[in-house]
This record gives structure tokens, sequence and C-alpha cells, in this order.
């Protein structure tokens, strides 16, 4: 479009006031707008053709539509699906589409659909209901073709029973769109939830996954783009980015060469400091929560969200997805990030597709000649072909339909796999087959030496499984410059557990990091530090210009007190504690922000607040396990064992298999000078949860204690052969060995903590001991 015809266009469209559609009531966005304002996509596309008709078709455009003849994909003719004896029915009525099915209350009812969901391979629907929540129905059109198994109606938990009670049941919590979904599936969401009268009144400025979503605020670009004294050729431009929140120029100029050694390709200049697109891409391509609304594109994913770090359950040891993480945490791991490949060298950023088919996305850098070899890929005569991906992003399935390729881009270990039981490339084909076959396969090939560059799963496993040399193996991933900051950052989190004099100086070093998460790791690190020597470590992080670390530090430093600071110290703590507040009052539809919020106050003697802020966190959830646990100990605190007791017992009957309420309900016990009833809650929680060190040893001395010694040291004898680093247990099977006369086992545990602790003191005397008495 010429300039004059672009400039006149726009001025139609925003002078005749474009209509941005909210839940609520349309917003009109004037020809006077704030420069911060959303302008909506069919704004932008009064000028940029192309790209628009590039989102137009594509996932983004379709994350969420009004539910229309045009947008309802699934067959809603009085079709039927059955699950756990229940028989939904889908149907149109009055020109609107509807599902008769189980209500909130376990009653068959009908229910409109509202708003459809995404379009492929699936297609969920919203329901929205009167005090503003809208939630997500959990049975799913399959968009696929009827040949590849789609046109069919299929629940995304088909191997879960899910009464109306439970917290996945598509009317409950975990399937709620204002919280769970809305804010990557539309453009500016806010959610505007009521604590108070727990109800929601969530706006958007557009429905759908618009152009300002990844661009910001457009109304800026348009003032620009209508004055003529910046508007080329007509004269000079006095504004580089346009008016545009961010400018993604992370590829302008940059060019990619083979290495004249190695053959690898090599970026022209280094990558920028701050990814811009790759953050701006995580915001919905993360697994993370969100701690403030003003997100603004191209600017640390951590200054409004808390990313999650590499975490049992969701990752597997290595790195490689387990849960639905999505890509950012994967794509953050790989060798790729690392050089400097950032979304768009691979993805055209509007229509989400990739850019060439096939292998040729990779040979834009990747030379053909090495690596479309025969030895390179061992798979020559293989029909049909396999492709890169195959080997280096292996797909998961998750919703049942929705297979997504891992984005961090490693060698296949099948050794790994032997090892560490981990997945690996080479077995999702060869399902027949061993991993100790792959792995024998790819050392024939490549030789026995071929770690790839994420060199840490074996940290991990060990760290998650109380595996001998843990802490000395997360120490070495937390210090390696060379290891992915994600990595580093997760090692320095599970170092929590095992923070000591000789590791210490890492969570220092951490502190001082360029990445945020990195920061928020080394805090997490320093938590359970006295009070004085916390602060002195965290306080420097109250000012972080990232808020995310913010927060984190003022979460560990409500205990300080406050009128023994200078008055900048007050500040800066106040400053900091006044926005985590704020993160949590805005997911106060959430019962772990509430019982955050609860422990919060509870660490600065607010009783009263922080039952409150418990009690909240029951109502939203009455199975919300550490809320329970946190009141019955605030109940503890003030001294008030018997209500504590009731709290845990109410919580049991609700959550019979729940291990850390039997436990806590053991302690109380104990406390409650009723040793019968506490051993047998310490003894369930255990058999609940066997792999729970803590459970494992206060379960133990309960044993001891009640005359039960030589049951209680072969309870922890099962448990170090298994877990040998555990400080608390190698003591307590030291002293109860001593004390049972058997000396030369005493000394064994003793000599397996010293290992651990050598320069502590107290624990070489202990030694010294021990060996004086030997027999």
């Amino acid at each position: 479009m010429a300039g004059a015809a672009m400039v006149l266009a726009l001025t139609v469209a925003i002078g005749a006031g474009y209509e941005l559609l909210t839940a609520g009531s349309p917003v009109a966005v004037a020809e006077s707008a704030d420069p911060v304002a959303f302008v909506g996509s069919d704004t932008c596309a009064s000028c940029h053709e192309t790209e628009a008709v590039l989102w137009h078709g594509s996932q983004h455009r379709h994350a969420m539509d009004h539910a229309t003849v045009e947008t309802v994909l699934g067959d809603f003719d009085d079709a039927t699906f059955e699950k756990g004896g229940v028989v939904s029915r889908f149907y149109r009525k009055d020109g609107k589409f509807f599902v008769e099915t189980d209500g909130p209350d376990g009653e068959i009812a009908p229910f409109e659909i509202k708003y459809t969901f995404g379009i492929d391979p699936l297609q969920q629907y919203l329901i929205e209901f009167p005090d503003g929540r809208i939630q997500a129905l959990s049975i799913a059109w399959d968009t696929r073709p009827k040949e590849e198994g789609g046109q069919r109606w299929f629940h995304l938990y088909p191997d879960e029973d899910i009464p109306h009670d439970d917290i996945l049941h598509w009317t409950k919590l975990n399937q709620n769109w204002n919280f769970m979904c809305a804010e990557c599936h539309s453009t500016n969401v806010r959610k505007n939830y009521d604590a108070e009268s727990d109800t929601f009144h969530t706006t958007w400025s557009e429905i759908s996954v618009g152009c300002e979503t990844c661009h910001g605020a457009g109304a800026s670009h348009v003032k620009w783009a209508e004055s003529q004294e910046s508007w080329w050729p007509f004269g000079k431009e006095d504004d580089p980015q346009k008016g545009l929140v961010v400018d993604f120029n992370e590829r302008t100029g940059v060019g990619w060469a083979p290495d004249a050694e190695t053959g690898q390709p090599i970026r022209s200049k280094p990558p920028n400091r701050l990814r811009k697109e790759v953050e701006t891409c995580g915001f919905c391509h993360a697994r993370r929560s969100t701690i403030a609304e003003d997100w603004v594109p191209g600017r640390s994913l951590s200054q409004t969200e808390v990313v999650s770090p590499l975490v049992e359950g969701l990752f597997s040891a290595d790195g490689q997805m387990l849960d639905e993480v999505y890509n950012y945490a994967s794509f953050k791991q790989s060798k790729m990030f690392d050089a400097g490949v950032t979304c768009s060298d691979c993805h055209d950023p509007h229509s989400a597709e990739l850019k060439l088919e096939g292998d040729g996305i990779c040979l834009q850098c990747h030379q053909a000649a090495k690596y479309e070899a025969a030895s390179h890929s061992h798979h020559e005569q293989v029909l049909p072909e396999i492709g890169c991906p195959a080997c280096h992003m292996p797909e998961r399935t998750y919703m049942v339909v929705d297979p997504r390729h891992d984005h961090s881009f490693r060698v296949p270990r099948p050794d790994l796999s032997v090892s560490l039981d981990t997945p690996n490339a080479c077995n999702d084909c060869h399902a027949d087959k061993s991993a100790e076959w792959a792995a024998g396969a790819v050392e024939d090939w490549f030789g026995p030496k071929r770690e790839g560059f994420q060199t840490y799963a074996t940290a991990f496993d060990a760290g998650w499984h109380q595996k001998a040399g843990a802490a000395g193996l997360l120490a070495d991933v937390a210090g390696n410059p060379r290891a992915p900051a994600i990595a580093r950052a997760s090692a320095l989190s599970e170092l929590a557990s095992r923070l000591s004099p000789a590791n210490l100086d890492l969570a220092r070093a951490g502190l001082g990091d360029r990445d945020p998460m990195v920061r928020i790791g080394a805090l997490d690190m320093i938590a359970s530090l006295p009070v004085q020597q916390r602060w002195s470590l965290a306080a420097p992080l109250l000012a972080d210009p990232i808020r995310g670390v913010r927060t984190r530090a003022a979460s560990m430093l409500g205990d300080v007190p406050a009128a023994q600071l200078a008055p900048e110290d007050r500040a800066r703590l106040e400053g900091a504690i006044a926005e985590f507040v704020a993160s949590h009052r805005l997911n106060a539809d959430r019962p772990e922000s509430r019982s955050a919020l609860g422990s919060f106050f509870a660490s600065q003697r607010r009783i009263e607040d922080a039952e409150a802020e418990y009690l909240a966190a029951l109502r939203l959830s009455p199975r919300y396990g550490p809320a329970t646990v946190n009141l019955a100990d605030l109940y503890r605190m003030t001294g008030n064992n018997d209500r504590a007791e009731q709290v845990l017992r109410d919580g049991i009957a609700l959550s019979p298999d729940d291990p850390g309420l039997h436990h806590v309900l053991g302690l109380t016990l104990v406390r409650m000078q009723r040793p019968d009833e506490a051993v047998e809650e310490l003894r369930r929680a255990v058999e609940l949860d066997p792999t729970d060190p803590r459970y494992v040893y206060v379960y133990a001395v309960a044993l001891h204690s009640t005359g039960k010694a030589a049951e209680a040291i072969d309870l922890l004898a099962a448990y170090v052969a298994d877990h040998p680093e555990n400080p608390d247990i190698l003591l307590a099977l030291a002293t109860f060995n001593r004390d049972a006369g058997d000396i030369e086992a005493a000394l064994g545990y003793a000599e397996q903590l010293l290992a651990l602790s050598p320069d502590d003191p107290q624990v070489r005397a202990f030694v010294e001991e021990l060996r004086n008495n030997l027999p």
C-alpha cells in the first residue's frame, strides 16, 4: 500500500472508533487514544496486509473465538459421548450450541457453549457461568481427518475417573479459563477477580492472539504512521522504532557461516544479552505463573512471570519435556539457543509455520554434505525417510492427540535410558528393542564419548532421588559457566536442601548472575539460612531490576525486623514486600497464592491475617493439603493443638491418601502426648510415601522413643541403603546403634556422615568418641 493511502486507511479506521471486543462491553479506541492503548489486529491489517493474511490463517488467530456456525468444528447434531457412566449430548437450539452433561453438583444439565478454543488437532469449548467464571469442557473435538482417527468426541483424561467434586472436573478450579488459559489465548487479558464476592469480570482487548500480543500496544505506532513529519518518503524518521513497543531486530544483519575447522555454523555476531524474541514467545510457550499483568513484549519473562525450573514431574532428569512444559524451557537448554538461534530463524512469526519444509529448515545452517550423509543418520534405507527432528526433536503427545516436538535439540542418549531410565529418540521408533541395544548401536556409530550439550542428567537424577554424590554433582552443574542458565538455576534450587559452607559460595555467585532465573535459584538455595545471614546475602536483590527476583527476595525476608533497618533498607524491603503481596492478591482465586500469603503473614507473626488466608485457600479448594498443614501449624504456634487436630482430621476425611496430612497429625498427637495414635499416623505417612526422608526419619524417631529401637534401625538402614547421603538419617542410625551397643555399626554410619561434613567439629568429635569405644 502506498504511504498516503496507508495513512488514509489508518485515519479512517481509528477515526471511526475501532471496537475491541471484551468479555464485558466493547471498548472504543478513539483517534486521541492513549499511546499505550491497544488498537486491534484489523487496524494493523490496514497497512500490514501480507502479515495479516499469514496471521489470519494461523492457530494464533483461532486460539479463541465466539461460538458460531463458522467457528464451531465439532458435531453438535445431537451427538453423544459416554464416559464413566455420564452420557453427554451435544446439540443446537435457537442458533446456539449446547452440551448436556454433568455440572458442578454432578447433576445432568444443559450448558451453552460461548467460545471455541483452538482448531488443530483439537478444539475445546468454553462455558460461561453467572459469576464470570469461564470453564473449559474436558470433552473435546478431534479435528483431524477421519482417516487419521479424527472427527470424533474424546475426553482429555481418558484413563481417569473424574467425579464432579474432583479439582480436574470441567467445572472446577483446574479447568478455569480465567486463570489457566486466558492470557495465552487472547490479547491484553485482565483477570479482574474479586476476592470478596468470589467473582470474575475478565476482559481482553482482542479475543484471540493478535498482533499486539507480540508487538505490544499499537496506538503509539498508529500515531507515528499518521505523522507526515516522520513518514518515509515525506520526511526523516525521528523514531527508529516507529512507535512500536519492541523492535525485533535480533536477526538484522546476522548471518551464519560454517566454521573452517569443524564445519559447525557460527553466528556472524554474538547474540543479544536479552533474547527479545524468545522471551516474547515464552510468554505463552513456557510453564510459568503470573505475578503481574503489565507484561511488555521484548522484556525479560521473569519481569511478570515465575518460570518453572527443571523439576521432577515436569521434566526428565536430562531436561527432556515430560509434562506439558511447552517450548521455552526446552529451547533455553539447547545448543541452538546458546549459539544465538532465535524463534524466527525457523518459524514465520506471523503464520507460526516452519519457514521451509522438511530438513530444509535445519540445512539453512547445517551443511547438507555432512548432515544428510549416511555416515551421520545411519538410516539411509529407512522408509518413510526420517528427518532431523526424529532424532533431535522427539515428539511427546499431549491432550491425547497433540504431538509436540521437544525443542532442546539434543543428541539421542539411550545410554542414559539404561542408567537413569530417561526416554530416548531411538526407542521411540524401535520400541521393540531395548535401551541397551540402542546404546550399543550409537556407540558403534559414533564412539563411546557422545555427551551432547546437556550434561546434567546424572546430577538431577541424584538430587531428585537422594542418591550418593548428589550435592557434589549439583554443585558442578551450578558452577559450570557453560551449562545452560536454566540448568544452573535449577541446580541451585535443588541445593537448597543440601546447603553447606562448602557450597555457599555458589549461591553468592548465583545472586550476581546476569540471568534472573539463576538469581532466583540462588535465593531459593539460601532461604533456610538464619535471618541475619539471609538478609546480608539477599537484601541487595530487593532492588533488582527484575520484579520476579525482587518478589522472591521479599518472600524470604518478611521475618526481618524492619525496625532494626536503616530507612533506605526499610523502604526497599517494604516496596518489594508490597510487590510480593500484590502478586498473590492478583491470584487470590488460587489456593496456592492464598496459602503462600498465609505463610508469609505467619512469618511476620500476623496470626489473624495468616489464618484468614489459609481459610480462604481451603474455601477455594477444601482438598488443598498445604493449606491444611499450614493452618494446623498456625494453631500449634498459638498453643491450640485441639483445633490443629480437628483441621487435620477434616483434611484426612477429604484426602485420606495425603501422606503430609498423616505426618503432621502424627506430630500433633506427639505434642498432645498420645504416642500410640501418633506412631500410627507417622507409620501411615511412610506407607503412603516411603521415599520422603522427613517422614522416614520422624517415624523412626517415634519408634525408637516408644521402645522399638530395632524396628527404627531397620527402617533407617533400609532407607539409607538407597539414599546414602541424608545427614539426619545417618546421625540417627549412628546414635541408635550406639545406644543399642553396636559401636561398630554406629561408627560406620558416623564415618559416612563425616565424609559428607568433613569440616564439622561435632561430627568429627562423635567419630573419635566411637573409635575410642570400639571393643
